[in-house]
């Protein structure tokens, strides 16, 4: 005689097992959608950087090239240009990324402790910045009076703190219990102790994200360069891929152009080549915080 299997085990999975409604083909279907408008792009551009100007013109919206060259990435870093502006946005992200980082938890553990005097009023005038700003006029002033403009100094002072960051980390701080707090003042820990060896530990999640905030923001920064810097050896990588954004797009052919020996340089395909090889350190990066992006975020942006 047959015996019908009653398990727990058995029950618990037929009722974790979930059908398919047409809703769910539906969202499905939608978000496949929404993926491939996002993947072909870029996939786009990926091949283009790999095609000559003869494929290109016939067939701009190319998914492979018939005859893959590698001529526009040889172009792209003939000149070294490309290779100084990552070795300087480097200098950037070691510097900038700690400094930031440093600044952003201080000031966001002080500002979460309730006994900390003036919190109010120090909040305030974070937030006032957030609203209102003083314009690039005086921090240029500002930056020469430090005898700062022309180094890498102005760039990082100049976006070394974010307000909305700072709230964000604030609101996570506060959520974490105070008793921790208290227990580690009892057994005698000053502030920098607890912020280290008990607040940091818990705070895995925020500072992934903010992390990757501070990092991207810096490593797509080209604005503070161009307004501080003046010689081509000291730009970041950014300012580097927009003088060959702006000069391909000075070409009286967007498909290829000739330079003055002769040779065919295809300024579209050196562009694309551009696009993508900036973005391929940040794309390698992402991954490595994104189970923590998540979850910081959302910690992060609720005030308990």
């Amino acid at each position: 005689m047959s015996t019908i299997d009653t398990s727990p085990k058995r029950t618990k999975i037929r009722k974790n097992k979930k059908t398919m409604t047409l809703l769910d083909y539906i969202l499905l279907a939608v978000l496949l959608v929404l993926a491939l408008l996002i993947v072909i792009p870029f996939w786009n551009v990926i091949m283009i950087s790999f095609s000559t100007p003869k494929e290109y013109a016939d067939n701009p919206l190319m998914m492979l090239p018939a005859n893959p060259t590698l001529e526009n990435y040889k172009a792209l870093f003939a000149d070294g240009s490309i290779l100084t502006g990552y070795w300087n946005t480097f200098k950037l992200l070691i510097i900038g990324l700690p400094l930031s980082l440093f600044l952003t938890i201080t000031m966001a553990y002080a500002l979460s402790r309730n006994k900390f005097p003036g919190k109010k009023l120090i909040f305030m005038l974070v937030l006032f910045t957030m609203i209102f700003n003083g314009g690039i006029v005086p921090l240029y002033l500002i930056m020469k009076a430090l005898h700062l403009t022309g180094t890498l100094w102005s760039v990082i002072l100049a976006g070394s703190f974010s307000a909305f960051n700072m709230i964000l980390m604030m609101n996570y701080f506060q959520g974490l219990p105070e008793s921790l707090m208290e227990s580690a003042r009892l057994d005698g820990a000053g502030e920098w102790k607890i912020l280290f060896s008990v607040v940091l530990p818990l705070a895995a999640p925020i500072i992934a994200t903010i992390t990757l905030f501070y990092g991207v923001a810096i490593w797509n920064s080209w604005y503070d360069a161009m307004i501080f810097l003046r010689k081509a050896d000291q730009l970041p990588l950014q300012n580097v891929l927009r003088t060959i954004i702006v000069e391909s797009q000075t070409n009286a052919s967007n498909a290829s152009s000739v330079d003055a020996a002769g040779k065919s340089n295809f300024s579209t395909g050196m562009k694309m080549a551009a696009v993508f090889v900036s973005m391929v350190p940040i794309m390698c990066f992402f991954p490595m915080l994104q189970k923590h992006f998540a979850k910081g975020v959302l910690t992060g942006a609720i005030k308990t």
